[in-house]
Parts: structure tokens; sequence; C-alpha cells
């Protein structure tokens, strides 16, 4: 796969529509061509401690952030007729199709493909796990900011461009 967009959310709480940050970056013939990042202002409203441990962002980081459908609108065009890829897709495919819900927005049925399980296929138990800074390490991309969804989309992309 040599075009597709690699995309990281990260979440205020618990819930999978509340995400509070994006990342994306476009690959095309195998190459960096663009990347995207935005502060969201999430819905529900609120943020739990252990998100903000794990992402460092807080209210008063988003309080004026722009809302999901305005920044999925900068995203749409950009994504566009690409796969999309994820490190633990699971968790980024509920993040978008939640948000899209909560927003009553319509969802276009991207196709995700998951960097962890191409690690896990490809690694095995050659890692000691499949987490994203072990991953990229693996795949000679230092991650140096985790957790920050654009260094994480870009790190995932990394790994999609040497895995997949």
């Amino acid at each position: 796969m040599t075009d597709f967009a690699a995309i990281d959310f990260e979440t205020a709480n618990e819930c999978p529509s509340s995400v509070c940050s994006v990342g994306v970056v476009i690959v095309r013939g195998g190459e960096i061509v663009d990347s995207f990042y935005s502060l969201i202002h999430p819905e529900p409203e609120y943020y739990q401690w252990f998100c903000q441990r794990v992402h460092g962002l807080s209210e008063e980081d988003t309080w004026d952030a722009p809302v999901f459908p305005y920044v999925w609108g900068q995203i749409a065009p950009r994504i566009e007729g690409l796969p999309l890829v994820a490190h633990n897709a699971r968790f980024d495919e509920g993040c978008l199709k939640a948000a899209h819900c909560v927003y009553q927005m319509d969802y276009p049925d991207y196709v995700f493909y998951d960097t962890l399980l191409a690690s896990r296929q490809h690694f095995g138990h050659a890692l000691p796990n499949h987490q994203l800074q072990t991953v990229a390490a693996a795949c000679g991309y230092d991650l140096t900011r985790h957790h920050n969804a654009l260094a994480d989309a870009e790190a995932c992309a990394h790994i999609a461009i040497k895995l997949l």
C-alpha cells in the first residue's frame, strides 16, 4: 500500500465521541506529502484525569477549539478516496464513527487498516510488546512526542510504509 492516510485521535474522556485532538498524515507513492493537526472541542465536554495524564490536554486547551464537524470538514477532502491507517484501528475507527453519530453526520464507510495487527503478524514475539512507540522504533522511527495526535499519526504512517 503506497497511498493512504494515517490518523490518530486523542479523547477527553471514556466516550469515543469525545475527540479532543486529531492528527492526519497523507502518504502518496510511499512518501508523506501532507499533514494536518487540530485541537477539537470535545463532546461530551469534560475531561477525565486518566485521559489528561496520557495526552496532557485539558479544558483550557480546547475551550475555544472548533467542534468536530468543522475540523472534519477540513480533513475529509484531504483523505477522499484513501484508506485510513491507525495503530489499534478499532479505537480510532470507533472515535470517528461515534463523533459522526453525535453530530448526526453521514459516515462514508472508511476502510481502515491496522498497524497493530500488521506488527503482530510481521514481528510476532520478536518485540517485547506491540505498542506504537515500540513498533515505531523497530521500523526505524523515533517517536518522541507519544500521545500527540500528529506525532502518533506520523509514527503510524512510517510503520505502515514499512509493514503494509
